[in-house]
């Protein structure tokens, strides 16, 4: 649990592998039979858990890469999702894991969880997606621009130290800027819907967010693989995300053979914190068992 103000966030440790394709920044946790493998969001790294407990108390052991870009994985290792496929195929190996119950894409890690199934089938069972990316074009005109602005390497440090400071001084203020991206509804609303624990975790994630080298790259575009990903998917996201339009999940789900879409009642992007969520979590449990 962090404070209310967002003044402290459980960054858990991780390790770093120097595997052929480059450097590759890891964490490794629990002491399960099964892994699962989950490729992060924008704006995070593999010490940044998100919503993780389900995968834990199923008894899974979770591997969670930094992408290119973000953390200690620099942009040389692996560099578009093909290539960051086959670093992340090359730790497996190099860590002793030969089948990964399922790769999980979180946002905009989805394209690289969707280029792992594909390009790795042998490795990968099932995928789960999480108001994941797909391959429409995305972010829209302006998010790109503004974010090539404001969330490029030589300032974002800066652009997170201000954001940062504005969710410690004035938390509410804060989340309600930061939500407008993540929902349709306003942000006065999604906020009003969130409990003290969910806005002291949203605060407690916006202040270790950063965006290193990884964000912009996220934003190119990426060749569609979705038609050759047959294992079975479980597709999530609501229908009221604004970060990712709900087309991304419905031309994935369309797209893949073996695909369920999974609509939640959740506010915003952050599907952990939707009302329905132990609905959500029953059904990725249920998903994982079926495997």
């Amino acid at each position: 649990m962090v404070s209310t103000s967002g003044a402290a966030f459980a960054e858990r440790t991780t390790n770093v592998a120097r595997l052929p394709a480059g450097q590759v920044e890891y964490r490794l946790e629990g002491e399960g039979l099964r892994t699962i493998l989950v490729f992060h969001g924008g704006h995070t790294r593999a010490g940044l858990a998100q919503g993780e407990e389900v995968f834990a108390d199923a008894g899974f052991t979770v591997l969670a890469p930094s992408r290119p870009g973000y953390g200690r994985t620099p942009m040389t290792t692996g560099t578009a999702p093909a290539g960051f496929a086959d670093a992340t195929s090359q730790l497996c190996r190099t860590l002793g894991i030969e089948r990964l119950a399922t790769v999980v894409g979180i946002s905009a890690g989805g394209r690289t969880a969707l280029t792992m199934a594909a390009r790795h089938p042998h490795l990968v069972e099932r995928v789960i997606l999480q108001s994941a990316v797909g391959f429409l074009p995305w972010p829209d005109r302006l998010t790109r621009l503004g974010g090539r602005v404001v969330f490029n390497a030589r300032v974002e440090a800066g652009t997170w130290a201000i954001l940062r400071s504005l969710v410690r001084l004035a938390p509410s203020l804060g989340l309600r800027l930061l939500l407008h991206d993540l929902s349709v509804l306003p942000a006065r609303q999604v906020l009003a819907r969130l409990s003290t624990a969910e806005r002291a975790t949203l605060a407690g994630l916006f202040t270790v967010m950063r965006s290193g080298s990884g964000f912009v790259a996220d934003m190119l575009p990426v060749p569609d693989c979705a038609a050759q990903v047959s294992q079975p998917t479980l597709v999530i996201a609501t229908r009221i995300d604004r970060s990712v339009p709900f087309a991304h999940a419905e031309s994935l789900a369309a797209a893949m053979p073996n695909a369920e879409l999974v609509d939640p009642r959740a506010d915003s992007h952050m599907i952990w914190f939707g009302p329905d969520y132990p609905r959500i979590a029953a059904k990725i449990r249920d998903f994982l068992a079926a495997g």
